[in-house]
């Protein structure tokens, strides 16, 4: 079958189609937690202090693994993967607009346990969806599948991120609220509509082998050294660009651009290039494979980051800012591709839902603590020195590549 053949059989496929809304009803509630919580609580006077610490609530995200092998044992009425997204959508749906039933400066406590209850509910969701996502796509189709997924992840950004604060402008808060959860009724849809994953060998027999037997197939399947190159590799391989990015808004403030400047900017140079590179990404990888990919990828990914140096030694330029900012988004949407790809690559089809768990947690964890450095960082090396660090960090990623994806490896799935 030649390349040209298999990326129109790919792109022309149902599990393309669902990859879409797996995608939203992922990345909705995250978004709604980071983007409109926030905005909602400032809007009503809420100390920024206190606002701050709402970042704690993703936590979830990070230490999700933990509660992932229940998922994989136990199967709710409508079977192991829609049964589960079914329970978490529903409670996402009756849970979001209880928002509007506080006050933030009278309920602030009410509103942050709920804010965790909804950020345990949403990394839940991920856990069935990444699961689901893996057990459905073929080696072929995982590259791009995996784009897909990412790219209306970050779509999902606008929901909450945009229409509701617009919606916010016309209506109650408690309205609001209730309008964008109903944003999440095309997942509950999708997961009525779709059919259970076919796994020849079943669910582990007992809780505590759904515990134990996913990591002793991935050290048993890789060796106890490999296994920790590829763990290392996960954790390396978005550090630099993830701390490049942390703090970009106060950076480009500092260098003197204008809180509208930024938003229009970030907005449509930022988001459009991201999708794009994802999608080109899932594309290129069914003709590269995904270890080619990681390289020629994270190459782009890491070399953006000088951008940010660059800029940093410039004066006021608005096309320049735009131009780093689309440059660091394709290179992003790109790595974000391929690594996805990897890590769904890097399960197996038994234990998806834990081994997926963990990897994506320890991928999370650059982002809720090595980014915590970067303020103290920028205070001391100055902004143009930090994303010369960042360049730095982000090398031992890409020479991980030479041992955990090689270029020419025979054991690459879409050659």
């Amino acid at each position: 079958m030649t390349n040209n053949s298999t990326i129109k059989q790919v792109l022309l496929n149902k599990h393309m189609f669902i990859c879409i809304f797996t995608g939203f009803s992922s990345g909705l509630p995250l978004y709604i937690l980071i983007s409109l919580l926030p905005a909602w609580l400032r809007s009503e006077g809420v100390d920024l202090k206190a606002i701050g610490l709402f970042a704690l609530i993703q936590l979830p995200f990070t230490w999700k693994f933990l509660w992932a092998p229940f998922f994989d044992r136990y199967a709710p009425p409508l079977g192991r993967r829609r049964g589960w997204l079914f329970i978490s959508q529903a409670a996402l749906l009756i849970s979001i607009p209880c928002f509007g039933l506080w006050h933030p400066k009278l309920d602030l406590w009410a509103i942050a346990y709920l804010a965790g209850l909804i950020a345990f509910f949403s990394a839940s969701q991920d856990i069935v969806l990444d699961a689901y996502r893996r057990e459905l796509l073929l080696d072929v189709e995982l590259g791009l599948g995996s784009a897909i997924h990412v790219n209306a992840y970050k779509i999902a950004s606008l929901i909450p991120g945009s229409l509701s604060l617009i919606l916010a402008d016309h209506f109650p808060w408690s309205s609001v609220f209730l309008m964008t959860a109903l944003f999440m009724l095309p997942g509950l849809i999708m997961t009525l509509w779709i059919s259970e994953p076919v796994i020849n060998n079943g669910a582990p027999k007992t809780l505590k082998a759904a515990i134990y037997e996913p990591f002793q197939e991935f050290l048993s399947r890789n060796g106890i050294k490999s296994a920790l190159l590829i763990l290392a590799f996960i954790f390396f391989y978005k550090l630099g660009d993830s701390m490049a990015t942390a703090l970009a808004t106060p950076f480009y403030l500092d260098i003197g651009f204008s809180k509208t400047e930024i938003g229009l900017v970030a907005k449509n140079a930022g988001l459009w290039p991201s999708v794009f590179g994802g999608l080109l990404g899932g594309i290129w990888m069914i003709k590269l494979g995904i270890n080619r990919a990681l390289w020629l990828f994270g190459s782009i990914q890491m070399l953006a980051i000088l951008g940010f140096a660059w800029l940093a030694t410039l004066d006021h330029n608005l096309p320049i800012l735009a131009l780093v900012i689309g440059i660091e988004a394709l290179g992003v949407g790109l790595g974000t591709a391929a690594f996805v790809a990897f890590i769904a690559k890097t399960t197996h089809p038994l234990y998806t839902a834990t081994q997926f768990a963990l990897f994506t947690s320890l991928a999370a964890v650059p982002r809720t603590f090595a980014n915590a450095a970067t303020g103290y960082l920028v205070e001391w090396l100055g902004w143009e020195a930090f994303f010369l660090l960042c360049f730095i960090i982000a090398i031992p990623g890409m020479l991980l590549l030479f041992k955990v994806a090689p270029w020419n490896s025979v054991q690459e799935p879409m050659d």
